[in-house]
């Protein structure tokens, strides 16, 4: 927990670390604790398909074997319980944690703007943020039928059949092992090594990292933090910096920067705007750092909504006027969020060596030919049949000059 640049010490002897929360000895340790407790039930939740198959081969999980190591786990949570207690005790006798309980409970109760800022002194364990923006609270989405649902916004459509096919039942039964499949595989090990970020060892091994680089987006940029509940309940959290009042004209326009697989607002590309003098809104993936829930693309899409209609209808800006940033993967959302039906320009480098899946001089590998395909045949699905993309792909050399 740390404070903001307004009360920071002016004393030029004291080190920006000694503004930082100090616990006492018991909470501490005490925390210490629950950190590593936390540690070791992350490694062996990751862990633990090889350690059920390693017991069941060597005959650990037979009734008699289970019993006992039932009672120790039973033993080991009351002391971690009671552990927690006792950090509960140390943080009770800290006026400093009293202080800012009351600060919290305050601004819980009402949400107004010097409650708020004195909230905005803190850095603290996000679910027990405040939600500063919902879904809902634009005046044209309530009670219309057009808007998201809870179920989420609108997202992807089914891909378009090849000309001569049918979706008939026995097609849909072949397809249904490799859909379980892909659904399982998806669920567990694919999403986090598709978003490693939202991964919990990770993110511990960042956080300091992460903590520096919030502290300087909010006492160097007064960047300012914000909770928004998208429609499938899950909390985004987000960073703004405001240069509307610079003399720089840029700052009139906000760049939404969206991260990539491993990316954090705190660490990660919101840099490059700020340093081109524009206002920048920078959030988090869901399950990422403070945000909850999980990266899945319906997840991202209802995240990146939530973030676009708090740019517009809470911090005043007007689409012609966002730009919207990415990196990696970030690019889903923000193609999500940028798509129209007017005309798209895709720029590539013919002998990009990053993105091509053979070698570089070989211009049919690259990869914005595969968008360029995609967005044709999203686009035209009638003409950008079968036949219709084998040409397309016979001419690639001719697709991005």
């Amino acid at each position: 927990m740390f404070r903001s640049r307004s009360k920071l010490p002016t004393s030029s002897h004291i080190s920006s670390y000694d503004t930082y929360y100090q616990p006492r000895a018991l909470e501490k340790h005490a925390d210490s604790i629950l950190a590593l407790a936390s540690v070791f039930w992350s490694i062996s939740y990751y862990s633990s398909p090889f350690a059920i198959f390693y017991l069941y081969r060597k005959g650990y999980l037979s009734l008699s074997k289970v019993v006992p190591f039932s009672h120790y786990a039973g033993t080991l949570l009351l002391l971690l319980a009671g552990v927690a207690c006792l950090r509960g005790i140390g943080r009770w006798t800290n006026p400093q944690y009293r202080q800012f309980i009351t600060i919290l409970e305050a601004t819980h109760r009402n949400q107004s703007v010097e409650n708020k800022r004195q909230l905005a002194n803190y850095n603290f364990d996000f679910r027990s943020w405040p939600v500063d923006f919902h879904w809902e609270e634009p005046s044209s989405r309530k009670g219309s039928r057009g808007g998201p649902s809870r179920r989420g916004v609108a997202l992807l459509r089914p891909e378009p059949l090849h000309r001569g096919t049918a979706d008939t039942f026995l097609n849909r039964v072949k397809k249904l092992p490799c859909q379980i499949t892909s659904y399982l595989v998806a669920h567990t090990l694919g999403r986090r090594m598709l978003y490693p970020g939202s991964v919990y060892l990770l993110q511990k091994a960042l956080m300091p990292v992460l903590l520096q680089g919030q502290a300087r987006l909010v006492e160097e940029c007064n960047g300012r933090r914000a909770k928004l509940l998208a429609c499938d309940g899950n909390e985004i959290d987000t960073m703004f910096v405001d240069r509307r009042g610079t003399a720089e004209p840029q700052g009139q326009k906000l760049v939404i920067c969206c991260e990539g697989n491993a990316g954090f607002y705190e660490v990660g590309c919101v840099s490059t705007p700020l340093e081109a003098g524009y206002s920048v809104l920078g959030w988090n993936h869901p399950g990422f750092a403070g945000s909850t829930g999980v990266p899945f693309p319906q997840n991202e899409a209802n995240a990146m909504d939530v973030v676009v209609q708090f740019a517009i209808h809470r911090l005043g800006f007007q689409p012609q006027d966002i730009v919207i940033y990415a990196w990696s993967i970030g690019g889903f959302t923000a193609t999500w969020a940028a798509m129209f039906q007017g005309p798209v320009l895709l720029i590539r480098r013919t002998k990009d060596e990053i993105i091509t899946t053979t070698v570089p001089e070989d211009i049919m590998s690259n990869r914005g030919n595969d968008l360029l395909l995609k967005l044709l045949q999203f686009r035209y699905p009638r003409v950008m049949v079968e036949e219709g993309l084998r040409a397309s792909i016979r001419k690639g050399k001719k697709l991005l000059p």
